[in-house]
């Protein structure tokens, strides 16, 4: 997947500027797909270009002026081809991982100290994804908003970034527990 897809797939909540694009990144596309703002900026200008995107200029008084994009029919044409393209098996790529792989030949209380800190970002993100799932579905019940709601695919792709996150976070408390247990009943060199 590029960019490129992430980028026309959150344009399709309607018209967002690049700051609001990046706001937007940053609450839901990013449960599946990390991107700098200057990277948002660039693909936008791209998108632009090859007419997948349409910009317009919006005058404000106390501010500078902004760009607002919106997603044009090739766009969705776009989309629509990707869609339908086989995906690629998920895969982890994980720093963390490789450090904790190593955990028997490292000292392991700054992976320890890693763990823990990924724990508590995993209950931060837990936390957003749960008001953003109530704020997308509002007074609806999960159930009801799922056969009834208007967009589900917003809904549907925060529920995985949430399921991802509890299992991280349960891996991670379960790792650091191992490896504190494991450092401290370890036999002396």
């Amino acid at each position: 997947m590029a960019l490129r897809h992430a980028v026309l797939a959150a344009l399709l909540d309607g018209e967002y500027s690049g700051y609001q694009l990046a706001k937007a990144f940053d609450l839901g596309v990013a449960n599946f797909w990390h991107a700098l703002p200057q990277q948002l900026y660039t693909e936008l200008a791209k998108l632009e270009k090859e007419g997948l995107v349409a910009g317009r200029q919006v005058v404000q008084e106390s501010r500078p002026n902004k760009r607002m994009f919106h997603v044009t029919d090739a766009g969705r044409a776009e989309l629509t081809a990707f869609a339908a393209a086989p995906s690629k098996p998920s895969v982890i790529r994980d720093d963390l991982l490789v450090k904790v792989q190593a955990a028997d030949h490292v000292r392991a209380a700054p992976v320890i100290a890693q763990l823990e800190e990924r724990a508590r970002a995993a209950e931060a993100k837990i936390e957003v994804l749960g008001t953003l799932l109530g704020r997308l579905r509002g007074d609806l019940s999960e159930e009801e908003f799922l056969r009834h709601g208007e967009r589900i695919g917003p809904y549907l792709t925060c529920l995985r970034g949430l399921a991802f996150e509890q299992d991280h976070l349960a891996w991670c408390r379960r790792t650091a527990a191992v490896l504190t247990e494991r450092q401290t009943t370890a036999p002396a060199p």
